[in-house]
């Protein structure tokens, strides 16, 4: 009730907000190009997501920052991704990995 505080929504907006909701992926179905990456990738993406970069993750995986930068390079091809960016909103959409979860 708004003379309570509430919001007031347009049928408009409330209909608009509803066919986003439903038009979502579930989480626990991640997207099909996520079943192409090799394990190692999965791996990669989950620091990627994460925050590490080539030559954290090379450390982390005791891999040379080259060959840190050839997952990378071909995680963003496997999933069409321009950048990191893209590729942590793919982590975090698909459930890959999830808000305070330690890697």
């Amino acid at each position: 009730m708004i003379a309570a505080g509430d919001a007031l929504l347009s049928p408009r907006i409330t209909r608009r907000l509803i066919a986003e909701f439903a038009a979502r992926r579930d989480p626990l179905q991640p997207p099909p190009a996520l079943a192409e990456l090799t394990d190692r990738e999965h791996e990669i993406l989950r620091l990627i997501a994460r925050g590490l970069n080539n030559d954290e993750l090379a450390g982390r995986l005791v891999i040379s920052p080259l060959t840190a930068k050839s997952h990378v390079r071909n995680i963003l091809r496997k999933l069409d991704c321009h950048d990191r960016a893209g590729l942590v909103a793919i982590a975090y959409e698909s459930g890959l990995i999830r808000p305070g979860e330690q890697t």
